[in-house]
């Protein structure tokens, strides 16, 4: 039987931050913040917990695309 309720995503899962709209990876947990940091590298950003969001799997894919091409040119 599937389940309704979404769980939060783990370190080096991608994520949402409903917040500020923005995507990245999850990179922890510190006090009571998530740290999050862009697909391409970055600067982290501190999320509240109940705002960090999975994404679907149409988005995953959009977003790692996206960072596939936007590297290729860097010789990545």
């Amino acid at each position: 039987m599937a389940s309704n309720q979404q769980t939060r995503p783990g370190i080096g899962e991608l994520a949402k931050d409903s917040a500020s709209g923005r995507i990245g990876v999850v990179m922890g947990e510190i006090g009571g913040r998530v740290q999050m940091r862009p697909i391409r590298g970055g600067r982290e950003w501190d999320a509240m917990p109940g705002g960090v969001v999975a994404l679907s799997a149409r988005e995953e894919l959009s977003e790692r695309l996206g960072a596939r091409n936007g590297n290729s040119g860097a010789g990545l």
